[in-house]
Parts: C-alpha cells; sequence; structure tokens
C-alpha cells in the first residue's frame, strides 16, 4: 500500500486488515500502561469497598482519602484514557488502512502521559496528595501531583492532535471510500470531546499547578474555590463523556466482529455522535446544580435542553446497537419468537457477553440514575451522596470499562499476536465483573438514598447499613473479575501462544464464525433486509418502564422531604 513506508506494515494472516508497525507499537504500549493502571485502580477499590463495609473498616480514615484519591485518578483518568489512545490509533490506522502520521509525536504523547501518571501516583502514596480526584481549594498537594496531572493531560493532547493527523494522512492519500466508517466516526467524536475537555483542564490546572510553586495567584489556598469548582468540572465531568463516545464506538465494533452487525441507519447513528459533540458536555454539570454561583438560568438549560439532546443520542444508539444485532441474528435464520435471536446469541463470546452487559448496565443503570440526577429538584436530595458514585460505576465500570474489556479480546490476538489462555475463564469473566460492578452500584445507590455520605470512611446512617454490605460484597466480587482480566490479559500478552503465519483463534465454533464473516463481507442493508426488530422494540418498552418506575419514586422522595400534600 501507497500509503504506508517501506518495511513499516504488515498483514493480518486472518482478517486482511493491514497493521501499520509503528502504530501497533504504542498501541501495546497505552494498552500496557492501561491494564497496570487498572489494577493499581482496582486494589484502591477494594481497599475502599471494604473500609465502606461497616462491620470491617479496613483501613484508617487518613488512608482512605489517599486510597480514593490513587482509586479515582488511575480507573477515571490513567486506565480508560490510556486505553482510549490506543483505541484511537487502532482506529486511525489500521480501519482505515493508513500509517500513523507522526512516531515522533506518539513518542512525546506517551512520554508526558507516562511520567504524569507515574508522578501523580508517586505522590499520592508518598502522602503528598491527599486531596481526592477534584483536589478543591483550599487543599493543597505538592506541585508534582498538579504538574502530573498537567503533563498527563498535555500528553494526551499530543496524542489527539497525532490521530488527527493520522485521518487527514489516511484522506488525503485515499486509503478508504467514501466516509469513514462509523466506529471511526465514534472514535473521532471521543477525540473533538477530548480537545474540549482538555483545553477546560489546562484552564484550571495549569494556573493551580503555577500556585503550588508560588507563582501568579500565590498560593492554592489562595484560589477561589467557586471559580476552581466551576472550571474544574469542565474537565471533570466531559472527560466522562469521552468514554462514552468511545465506548458507543467500541459497541458497534464489537457487534460487527461478534455477530456479523451493521447499523439500520449509519446517517442516523452518525448524527447522534454529533449531538454528543454539540451537546453532550452541556448537559453534564449535575455537579454543579446546587452550587450558588451558578445561575438559574444556565441551570435551567443545562438540565433541559441540553439533557434532552444529549440523552437522544444516547437513546439512539441504545436502540440501534441490540437492533443491529437483532437483524443479523435474524439474517442468519434466528427467527423464532421475540427472542429467539437473543438466546441464540455467542454468550461464550467475552466479546459479545461484555458488550451486552455494558449496553444493559450503561442504559438501565447509568443512564437511568443520570439522568434523574440531572434533574435539578432531585439533585438536591441526592447530590454528594453515594447515589452519585453508584451512578457513574454503573457508566464508567459497567459501561465503559466493560467495552474495553470486551475489545481486549480481540484486539490483543490481533495487534500483539498472542492468544489468550484460559479460555474458560476469559468466557466468563464479563459475567463476574458486570455482576460485581452491579451490586456494587445498587449497594451506592440504595445507601445513599438513605442518606449514606459520599467521599467519606464514616456513615452511621439509619438502614443504610445492609447496602453498604452489598457494596462491600460486590466490591470482592468486582475486584475477583478485574483480576480474572489482569491476569488472562497480562499472561496472553507475554507469555500467550504465538499466531504468527497461523489463523487467529476464534471465540466462536467455525459454522458460527463463517456466518458472522457472509454478513460482513456481503451488502445486505439490514433497514431494507425486510426484518423487524421486535425484540429490541420490545426491550426498548421495558426500558421506558423502569426508567417511569425510578424516575417518579424519586419524585415521591422528593415530595416526602417538602411534604408536600
Amino acid at each position: 500500500m501507497e500509503n504506508f513506508l517501506p518495511g513499516k506494515m504488515r498483514v493480518c494472516d486472518t482478517t486482511g486488515l493491514p497493521v501499520c508497525l509503528e502504530a501497533e507499537r504504542f498501541i501495546k504500549l497505552n494498552a500496557v500502561a492501561a491494564v497496570v493502571s487498572l489494577l493499581i485502580g482496582a486494589l484502591a477499590g477494594i481497599t475502599i469497598a471494604l473500609t465502606r463495609w461497616e462491620v470491617l473498616r479496613f483501613v484508617s480514615d487518613l488512608t482512605y482519602y489517599r486510597v480514593l484519591t490513587l482509586h479515582g485518578l488511575n480507573m477515571l483518568i490513567f486506565w480508560i484514557i490510556f486505553m482510549e489512545i490506543a483505541i484511537l490509533y487502532f482506529a486511525g490506522t489500521t480501519l482505515l488502512k493508513s500509517r500513523l502520521a507522526s512516531p515522533a509525536m506518539a513518542w512525546l504523547g506517551f512520554g508526558l502521559m507516562a511520567f504524569g501518571a507515574i508522578a501523580v501516583n508517586v505522590t499520592v502514596l508518598r502522602g503528598r496528595g491527599d486531596v481526592l480526584m477534584t483536589s478543591y481549594p483550599p487543599l493543597t498537594a505538592d506541585p508534582m501531583f498538579y504538574g502530573g496531572i498537567v503533563s498527563f493531560a498535555v500528553g494526551t493532547l499530543v496524542a489527539v492532535i497525532n490521530f488527527f493527523f493520522t485521518i487527514y494522512i489516511a484522506r488525503r492519500d485515499k486509503t478508504y471510500k467514501g466516509s469513514v466508517p462509523l466506529v471511526v466516526f465514534g472514535a473521532i467524536t471521543a477525540a473533538i470531546i477530548a480537545v474540549l475537555t482538555l483545553l477546560h483542564g489546562a484552564a484550571i490546572m495549569v494556573p493551580t499547578f503555577l500556585a503550588s510553586l508560588g507563582i501568579g495567584w500565590g498560593s492554592v489556598s489562595d484560589i477561589d474555590p467557586a471559580v476552581y469548582r466551576l472550571v474544574w468540572w469542565g474537565l471533570g465531568h466531559p472527560s466522562q463523556q469521552i468514554n462514552v463516545a468511545a465506548h458507543v464506538a467500541v459497541w458497534y465494533l464489537l457487534g460487527t466482529l461478534t455477530t456479523g452487525a451493521r447499523p439500520l441507519s449509519e446517517s442516523v447513528c452518525r448524527t447522534a455522535f454529533v449531538l454528543y459533540i454539540l451537546f453532550i458536555n452541556l448537559a453534564s454539570a449535575h455537579h454543579l446544580l446546587v452550587d450558588p454561583g451558578v445561575s438559574a438560568e444556565w441551570k435551567m438549560w443545562n438540565t433541559s435542553y441540553a439533557l434532552y439532546l444529549a440523552v437522544l443520542a444516547s437513546m439512539i444508539h441504545g436502540f440501534t446497537v441490540p437492533a443491529s444485532i437483532e437483524l443479523a441474528m435474524r439474517k442468519k435464520g434466528y427467527n423464532e419468537g421475540l427472542f429467539g435471536w437473543l438466546k441464540a446469541a455467542p454468550w461464550g463470546d467475552p466479546g459479545f457477553a461484555a458488550l451486552i452487559l455494558s449496553l444493559f448496565i450503561f442504559g438501565f443503570g447509568g443512564g437511568v440514575t443520570g439522568v434523574t440526577l440531572g434533574t435539578h429538584q432531585i439533585n438536591i436530595i441526592a447530590h454528594n451522596t453515594l447515589r452519585i458514585p453508584g451512578h457513574f460505576h454503573m457508566t464508567v465500570a459497567g459501561g465503559t470499562t466493560l467495552a474495553f474489556m470486551g475489545l481486549a479480546y480481540y484486539v490483543v490476538p490481533l495487534i500483539f499476536r498472542r492468544e489468550y489462555p484460559f479460555k474458560k475463564l476469559c468466557r466468563w469473566q464479563p459475567y463476574v465483573f458486570g455482576l460485581g460492578i452491579s451490586l456494587m452500584a445498587i449497594g451506592m445507590v440504595a445507601s445513599g438514598m438513605h442518606g449514606a455520605p459520599r467521599r467519606t470512611p464514616l456513615s452511621g446512617v439509619e438502614g443504610a447499613g445492609p447496602w453498604l454490605a452489598l457494596l462491600g460484597i460486590g466490591g470482592l466480587v468486582t475486584f475477583t473479575g478485574v483480576m480474572m482480566f489482569v491476569l488472562t490479559t497480562v499472561i496472553a500478552v507475554f507469555f500467550g501462544k504465538s499466531n504468527k503465519g497461523q489463523a487467529i483463534e476464534g471465540w466462536q465454533d467455525m459454522e458460527k464464525m463463517k456466518a458472522n464473516l457472509a454478513l460482513i463481507t456481503s451488502d445486505w442493508q439490514p433497514g431494507k433486509s425486510g426484518l423487524k426488530a421486535k425484540g429490541t422494540v420490545a426491550l426498548v418498552l421495558m426500558f421506558l418502564a423502569w426508567f417511569a418506575v425510578y424516575y417518579f419514586a424519586n419524585w415521591k422522595a422528593l415530595a416526602d422531604v417538602w411534604h408536600v400534600r
């Protein structure tokens, strides 16, 4: 291929996809850094869960805050973003059949990100950064803490710009026909949101870093907490919106890889991604709805039109992904009843299991709780309770992390050219992790509804004890699921059976794999096939019913607080 430099690419023996060798190196580096961050975050997470379990009280109060800082930064920032950069490089090169724009930029980006992650973790572990992920002033950390965050953010921005340059090169050299594939379009969406998010981060973290050095504002304690909080959440919550766009793109990719699915309408799906770009950051400020420094007009816009349009985008994806899977299964002959296609789905494929569990937990859990928390009146009684982390554990862990785990089961054999060992363990891993995170989140939400506060090891709230115990039990199950993934992935990467010159081992039997490939390589259009996604429509109606029940139950709770008669 003319786009590639001589000797700088290979062709996968199984898929026929070109792999840019320069990109391959950085996909590996970012993926390994992501898994290391996941392990650190998981160790901190199980410590937190066992400490909130009132019977155990696993660590002291000071250690709790230190571990909580470590957990938040590694799970919400380092694990996720390292993995997302790996996905961007994969999407921009392999899926577009293009070379990486600049290996030098990739080295610079990864170096800054790695230095930043190491600096932050070392600072926290040394007891010089017990300020939680938000690091609200007047809480003050060592300059290395803020400098590490700035370094990581700058490195991420460099990697994202390199991705955009790669897209430009692919377009210039015409390595693909027509519009970019939908998966790549989703990756571009995530990258655009990342730029907007990182600019917010620079606006607050660079001055804070300088203040920690005694430059500019004098000291961190002199920073106006209201200003800091407002600008910081332009970084904090939108960083999770990067995740939403990224894992939705992964949903589409996994749907194709595991069942041969393709969207009913790519134009509608692309429109949904555009809605994310325009509105999802504007609709992500539920952390600020009780702040007196934010105008009522802004809160009304944030909780109405911006929220509605962002939710519309998620609803489109939430219908299209399972509907595309249903039509693919019906196309292959599984037409019995409403859910015969679902019963016949490849549940033993960890990529498919991770996809469906991610979609379910994100939608029925994270989505429903998120929209509810984004309602101004309900936010008043829910803010700063354990309902908040309950919500984002369902979105970031149940949604994003599960999707990324599912993708690894397909990308590791392709990029690392190693097969996963312990296949049975891999098949069970998404279910264990999904069960654990669901139990954790339910425990958090339920204890939060009793008034249990977040960000503290203390509770003593009447009625919250059993739910905090469920949080702890769920934490143990979740940690087991994480370790299953980390251990099998590490063994695969470093000691797994090589598949060089051989076909990649499939997760499904040969007959199903051939049927999937036939759909992938055909020109069939689901929207014009005459097949109906009746099962998905039924599932959507179940979702809407559950949403209505949960939403109005919250209004009942609000009425009890306000003594409305």
